[in-house]
């Protein structure tokens, strides 16, 4: 079984196996003094209920405001060959699941108390040029919101590139 992995923004990498598809992440901690990868060092982590924002070079397919708790976010056809981005932000203590049923990926989310989180996912499998819903199962005590993108799939990197 081969295993190739996928580079999103340094130094974050996701791997894939023959058998399962991961998407690949970059994650946004909201600790005070924390850096993001794609903010500068002041800024800090915008509060839950607005949703992430997608790299410039990425559309919006759908978007989900602050919500705690279960619910389908519809998004729409892309263009053939583009990934689709999957991000999320949240707050409060719990485990939430994220998953896209109509390729059959999923991904479990850790939420904290007291600290906002954001996590992209880029999923580029066959089928993500569809429209359909990413599903989210979450306890009540999670705050959360998503936004749905489209983009290039980032370049595979071989495991021993360092």
């Amino acid at each position: 079984m081969g295993v190739a992995c996928v580079m999103l923004l340094s130094p974050l990498t996701a791997c894939t196996s023959d058998d399962t598809e991961q998407p690949a992440q970059r994650t946004h901690s909201s600790e005070p003094g924390t850096p993001t990868a794609t903010a500068s060092p002041a800024t800090a982590e915008p509060p839950v209920r607005q949703p992430p924002e997608l790299d410039a070079d990425e559309t919006l397919a759908g978007q989900q405001r602050a919500t705690s708790g279960n619910a389908d976010v519809e998004f729409i056809k892309g263009k053939k060959g583009d990934a689709l981005v999957v991000a999320v932000r949240c707050q409060g203590r719990g485990k939430m699941n994220v998953s896209v049923p109509s390729v059959h990926v999923s991904f479990p989310l850790e939420c904290l108390a007291g600290e906002v989180s954001t996590t992209y996912n880029q999923v580029a499998v066959t089928g993500v040029d569809r429209s359909g819903n990413v599903s989210v199962h979450a306890p009540s005590s999670v705050r959360w919101s998503m936004t749905i993108g489209r983009g290039a799939p980032v370049a595979e990197e071989s495991p021993d590139t360092p």
